[in-house]
């Protein structure tokens, strides 16, 4: 009896034991925000511990590697927009000759462009 019952549980886990390993990149995720609740309960963060259970459960139920990647590509394309918005101001400043301006609008690509560094590296993770 003992043997029967083991076995059925051991069916009925089976399904999440195949989820993890068909969405390694959600389980990373999770892994993440475990490390990050973790840290705020050991700091006494009660709040942001809260959201990040919630965040978890979250990822834990509806995330799917697939669904990920699409989020990860287009904050890579956004990223790529926003290079490109900051290109269109620094021509703007140059051309206008202000080196003030030039020197903001260059800070901003060069921002723009770290930013888009992160997301393909994170997108290619």
């Amino acid at each position: 009896m003992k043997a029967l019952i083991s076995s059925l549980l051991l069916v009925a886990a089976l399904p999440a034991l195949a989820d993890t390993a068909a969405n390694p990149r959600c389980e990373a995720k999770a892994a993440s925000i475990e490390k990050q609740l973790q840290a705020a309960w050991a700091e006494g963060h009660t709040q942001q511990a809260k959201g990040l259970s919630a965040a978890l459960d979250g990822v834990r139920e509806h995330c799917t590697d697939k669904e990920l990647m699409r989020e990860l590509q287009a904050k890579v394309n956004k990223a790529r927009d926003e290079i490109r918005e900051r290109e269109a101001d620094l021509r703007e400043a140059e051309l206008a000759g202000d080196a003030g301006k030039i020197a903001k609008r260059q800070a901003k690509l060069d921002e723009a462009l770290e930013e888009l560094k992160a997301a393909e590296a994170e997108f290619n993770r």
